[in-house]
């Protein structure tokens, strides 16, 4: 699986043509990304704060620590089935339309979650949020081929998907202050007004979408029509190379993609332990106190960050992906099994789980340079999407084997090392099919 990046386009151009290009790049970089990391924010808020509701939503309604996995793990069964669809529908009707209906309709669902009361109602909403946000993180990895080309892609993916981190760092004290301050005010729990305060943001954004998205370069108000003219021949001229697979049928006869599909599956089911359950590791290690824990959680996400911006950077840097995305999952390998280790040790379980996700969060943006290195058109569209439905079933089955383990043996070390092996089969997997060059 080739995973190089294309020759550069502006290694072909005069140095100053090269320089207004890079310019032209650094502007749409500033004008898109920091949009969309607010958005996938907010969903990423919106997808994982059960997991700050659960620590006391499971004693107000006598949920299992077995329910509460089932439900938090649910939400990807829904995301899987309608992620392809939602993908090709915005390649017809854009991404405007497409990611405002996500956007409003997973804050709906996200402030209906204040009112469950059994099982089946919990697992239903957590099951309709995973249809309504279906499209959104695949939508953007297409949205952003768009508007730049291969060999810039690790970097502005590593931008983007620093929404994950900076989404934990800001999620947990955001959630810990709302729990802790509103507690019982208008006769509703600390948890019913998480899922309400936190879903009316993500409502009014998708609004915003359709007022501030441009669809691609050519509608860009904010381009002069040389710039939209370099970068729409320079996507262009790439989408054309020989070797890029252009339909939804190639690539799913493609077994890249699968192999893509199967590594991405591992690394998803690293990030939902760490989402999901991250407030109860930090709670089991003997932290007190909502905004406590919703403040300690924050610190692996800031570390994670941090890796993901430089992994992304130097991958692109050098033009090597396969070591980078390999090393990464064996560093989330190590830190899930430290963490599982040392639970008894608060200071020394924090320091591993920020490990875990430092090789986590640093494994995405260079994972998802390979696939669009080989899809173009419907393919990409199709593809990418097929590759993170499959890979987000992860979502429901690590945090429903933490939960379904934790349950069974009383602690949470069995499920941290069930996952730290799906990590190493990603790390396995990457060194096997996934060429130097």
């Amino acid at each position: 699986m080739s995973c190089s990046p294309s020759a550069t386009a502006s290694a072909a151009l005069p140095a100053n043509a090269a320089a207004s290009l890079d310019a032209t790049y650094g502007k749409i970089a500033w004008r898109l990304i920091p949009f969309l990391v607010f958005l996938f924010v907010l969903a990423w808020i919106d997808r994982v704060n059960v997991g700050f509701a659960k620590l006391q939503m499971l004693q107000d309604l006598q949920f299992s620590e077995a329910v509460y996995g089932l439900g938090a793990g649910i939400f990807f069964i829904g995301y899987f089935l309608f992620e392809v669809p939602s993908n090709l529908l915005l390649e017809k009707i854009g991404a405007r339309k497409t990611l405002a209906r996500i956007t409003i309709l997973w804050g709906l669902a996200s402030m209906a979650m204040a009112y469950v009361s059994t099982p089946t109602s919990f697992y239903v909403l957590r099951f309709l949020l995973g249809i309504f946000e279906a499209g959104f993180f695949p939508g953007v990895v297409l949205y952003l081929t768009y508007w730049f080309p291969a060999q810039r892609r690790a970097r502005v993916n590593g931008l983007f998907m620093t929404s994950f981190a900076i989404a934990g760092a800001v999620g947990g004290p955001i959630a810990g202050l709302i729990m802790s301050s509103m507690e019982g005010v208008g006769h509703l729990a600390n948890w019913q007004w998480l899922f309400i305060i936190e879903g009316i943001p993500s409502i009014l954004a998708g609004f915003a979408v359709l007022a501030l998205l441009p669809e691609n370069p050519a509608n860009a108000k904010w381009l002069t029509d040389a710039e939209k003219t370099a970068v729409t021949q320079s996507l262009a001229a790439e989408n054309s190379a020989a070797g890029k697979h252009v339909s939804f049928k190639e690539a799913c006869a493609n077994y890249r993609v699968w192999i893509c599909a199967a590594v991405y599956f591992c690394v998803v089911s690293g990030n939902a332990t760490i989402a999901f359950w991250a407030p109860s590791i930090i709670k089991e290690i003997g932290v007190k106190g909502n905004l406590q824990i919703g403040l300690i959680s924050a610190i692996p996400f800031v570390a994670g960050t941090l890796a993901m911006i430089w992994n992304g950077f130097h991958s692109d840097k050098t033009g090597e992906r396969r070591l980078h995305s390999a090393i990464a999952t064996l560093i989330a390998c190590i830190g899930l099994i430290a963490t599982g280790m040392t639970l008894g040790n608060a200071t020394l379980a924090l320091c591993a789980l920020t490990l875990a996700a430092i090789g986590i969060l640093a494994a995405f943006p260079v994972f998802w340079s390979i696939p669009a290195a080989f899809l173009a058109g419907t393919a990409a569209a199709g593809g990418i999407a097929l590759i993170n439905s499959i890979g987000n079933l992860a979502g429901f089955v690590a945090p429903y084997m933490i939960g379904a383990l934790k349950t069974s043996t009383g602690s949470l070390s069995s499920g941290l090392y069930f996952v730290a092996a799906l990590e190493f089969l990603a790390s396995f997997l990457v060194v096997m099919f996934v060429k130097k060059h």
